[in-house]
């Protein structure tokens, strides 16, 4: 699987929420049950990014709610498996340029050999694959920003009012100042923990920390870009708008903000023993 998906010959998707289940990752339903040397997927899942193009799905299921995360296995699914149904999910408010689909198994029958980790380890996958996509989340929030700059400064050096650019307004210079600012913080702090990736010694405390910082920075950078541009951002037409919505989803996707600073405290008070 792993030398196709690493070269774009295959795209991959990752399979978790569920309608019942979000940041709850421990309540997923969808449910693997053992039968003849397979097992039988039932359920659904919910905002599978990549869906529509993915040709290789890791699927998180539980064999037994009651264990929680101890529950959970992780299996590879084809996309051409018997009882597997994508169903796109359209009228998102940014990011239109991934697709987003419901997955639905009905006595999907995957290989035994298809169980990522031991059985019932599908939480360590989880939770060891959720801190490497936090840090390349948070490379996303970095280009947002560099696009707000990309926009803005062009615009406010030729934009005239008063006789003279705006860009010339100590105000409007404080805003490309902040944004600057900002943005290059965010991007120390994210490549300091993508190096730690390489290293194998990341933590989930920075993981979380670099994209909570990094996404909030971005919403904000991307608010005042829009503001910097008047009604001329408030254009659909105009990159920012599209921007402004993009960025939104950097707060909610592989764990919302609030998750996220949940972790991070929980990661520091188990430090202390």
């Amino acid at each position: 699987w792993v030398p196709p998906l690493a070269t774009a010959e295959k795209i991959g998707a990752f399979a978790l929420t569920e309608p019942h289940a979000g940041s709850d990752a421990a309540a997923i339903r969808t449910t693997a049950s053992r039968s003849n040397g397979r097992y039988l997927l039932n359920g659904s899942k919910l905002f599978t990014t990549n869906a529509e193009e993915a040709e290789t799905f890791v699927v998180l299921a539980t064999q037994d709610r009651s264990l929680r995360t101890r529950g959970i296995m992780a299996l590879v699914v084809e996309r051409d498996t018997e009882g597997f149904t994508i169903n796109p999910q359209h009228g998102k408010m940014g990011m239109r340029a991934t697709s987003t689909a419901e997955l639905v198994f009905e006595d999907c029958e995957v290989p035994e050999e298809n169980v990522l980790g031991r059985k019932g380890g599908g939480g360590a996958v989880l939770m060891s694959g959720l801190d490497y996509e936090r840090t390349v989340l948070a490379a996303g929030p970095l280009g947002i920003m560099q696009a707000c700059m990309d926009v803005v400064i062009p615009y406010v050096h030729d934009r005239q009012q008063f006789g003279q650019a705006i860009g010339s307004f100590q105000l409007m210079q404080g805003k490309l100042a902040d944004i600057y600012t900002k943005m290059n913080s965010a991007r120390a702090y994210v490549y300091e923990v993508a190096k730690a990736c390489d290293r194998g010694e990341v933590t989930r405390q920075d993981a979380a920390a670099c994209c909570l910082y990094a996404s909030e920075e971005a919403m904000v950078v991307a608010h005042q870009a829009v503001q910097a541009m008047g009604g001329a951002g408030f254009m659909n037409e105009t990159p920012v708008a599209r921007i402004f919505r993009d960025a939104k989803l950097m707060e909610i996707g592989a764990g919302t903000s609030e998750i996220r600073r949940m972790l991070i405290g929980r990661e520091m008070m188990a430090k202390m023993g």
